[in-house]
């Protein structure tokens, strides 16, 4: 397995690199660990596109958070990305929170973020009527944007596998050696090789850039951020997205609409963690959560809470921007590391900034003719009674709805099992269709959705996930081992 390109980890990072490197005549590779894309922090976060004032000025950061945030708005409607350009809101109540706000504003400015603003109460309630009546000024960013991450990230890689892109996954990285300028990477089931290693392993990218280099230039620090999601009842409490103002844990607890509709609220910020796989729930960060979301705004109903969950970031001590770039030790190795907030809101921007680097490394580009761009399917729920009434036409699955609270047809799990990226999961299926993201999560449509991947993969129920390898679902036949028939 020969290729010009090898990227470690299939998340935004490593799909918009496979995505954006997928357009031009090279042989390119991404190995990930997990059985699907998406899976570490990409899965678990806010889901924000943030406008670009946050960081400080002339850092990498900077500049791939504003062009990614233009990019967003292009690229999602093409790729079908649930996206919603719906504004952010700083607030603030007293004169600290106003002279930390304007600070935000003339670093906006400075960062080139559009459509910036400071208002004042009267303009706050307008737009924002359920926030609390303290809140006396705020940055407003019309530019904000919330989006689907997994989705984003689902789109960028089907489409770099259309165009030639060979996806491994279930294949963690265990040694990586350069010979002859050549990489070897060797995996726990394959041997690549590769003329440049791309380093996207995200929370493990620190691991990854000790095997290539022999040194530990940096040292990834997991922060883990915990979240309610409420029910769609809750989703208008709030039209924008609403930040308080920022402290030393980051952007503190938010509350926002998510694209789907529901209301999100979090996070915590946990340090200390002992474990990069911990993505557990305390009561402890929920308390606390609803504690500080009642600053912003006290009417909130947590009781129509479906479900609370936690991801955890990637962050680097003692460093304000993300490390990307060629290795100053290792020619053809590149790191893109540290991808904390708000590096979701990156994501477009990092195929662009990994194509530079390998130009300038040496690698040649030339631009293939035959690049194809499909969009996700659109959901069932959304189409018009003309497009659904073709849709059963065409296929009579279509009319058999499996997850009610959605509105998920079996044709549209069938769908999903036969594109490019199949992984013989429940939440697979729950990220491509949204089958399970409602009230009883999952609890009246698991099952069913169980059944459909069985038929149409061809597997036993004991071969397929809840999600990640080894959430088996069903452990074994009940009497005695004998089959179902």
């Amino acid at each position: 397995m020969k290729y010009d390109v090898l990227i470690i980890g299939a998340g935004i990072v490593g799909s918009s690199i496979a995505f954006e490197l997928s357009k031009y005549n090279l042989k390119v590779a991404v190995v990930e660990k997990e059985n699907d894309v998406s899976l570490g922090t990409t899965k678990a976060n806010s889901g924000i596109v943030h406008a670009g004032y946050d960081p400080r000025p002339g850092t990498i950061m900077t500049r791939l958070n504003v062009l990614g945030n233009k990019m967003y708005e292009e690229l999602a409607p093409k790729l079908n990305v649930h996206y919603k350009k719906i504004g952010s809101l700083v607030i603030g109540r007293n004169d600290k929170d106003k002279a930390l706000i304007e600070e935000l504003y003339r670093r906006g400015i400075e960062n080139g973020v559009p459509e910036l603003s400071i208002i004042d109460k009267d303009e706050i309630k307008k737009i924002e009527p359920n926030l609390n009546e303290d809140i006396t000024v705020a940055l407003l960013a019309k530019s904000a944007a919330v989006v689907s991450p997994w989705e984003m990230c689902l789109a960028l890689m089907e489409n770099a596998v259309r165009n030639g892109v060979k996806l491994h996954l279930n294949n963690e990285v265990k040694e990586i050696k350069k010979e002859n300028d050549c990489f070897i990477i060797k995996t726990d089931k394959n041997t690549f090789e590769s003329q440049y290693v791309i380093n996207a392993a995200g929370l493990y990218s620190d691991k990854i850039n000790s095997l290539v280099t022999g040194r530990d230039d940096f040292s990834i620090v997991p922060i883990k951020g915990e979240y309610y999601l409420l029910d769609k009842g809750q989703g208008k409490t709030v039209n924008h997205v609403i930040f308080q103002t920022p402290n030393e844990l980051g952007k503190g607890v938010l509350v926002s609409q998510t694209v789907h509709g529901n209301l999100i609220v979090g996070p915590n910020a946990s340090f200390d963690l002992k474990d990069k796989n911990d993505v557990s729930v305390t009561q402890e960060a929920l308390d606390y959560i609803r504690k500080a979301s009642a600053l912003s705004c006290s009417n909130i109903n947590f009781r129509d809470n479906i479900r609370n969950f936690s991801g955890v970031r990637a962050t680097i001590s003692k460093f304000d921007d993300f490390i990307i770039g060629e290795s100053d030790s290792v020619k053809g190795f590149i790191n893109f590391a540290g991808i904390k907030s708000p590096g979701l809101t990156c994501g477009p921007a990092f195929g662009i900034e990994a194509k530079e680097i390998l130009e300038k490394s040496g690698l040649v580009f030339t631009k293939k003719d035959d690049f194809i761009l499909v969009p996700l399917p659109k959901f069932f729920n959304e189409m018009s009674k003309e497009e659904i009434d073709m849709k059963i036409k065409e296929n009579p699955l279509y009319g058999r709805i499996i997850c009610r609270c959605e509105t998920v047809s079996e044709g549209q799990i069938v769908d999903a099992l036969h594109r490019p990226i199949v992984v013989p999961s429940i939440d697979a299926i729950k990220r491509r269709t949204n089958a399970g993201m409602g009230r009883c999560q999952g609890g009246f449509c698991g099952p069913k959705v169980l059944e459909i991947i069985k038929r149409e993969l061809n597997l036993e129920p004991t071969e397929i996930m809840q999600d990640k390898e080894g959430s088996n679902i069903v452990l074994n036949y009940t009497k005695g081992g004998v089959k179902d028939e």
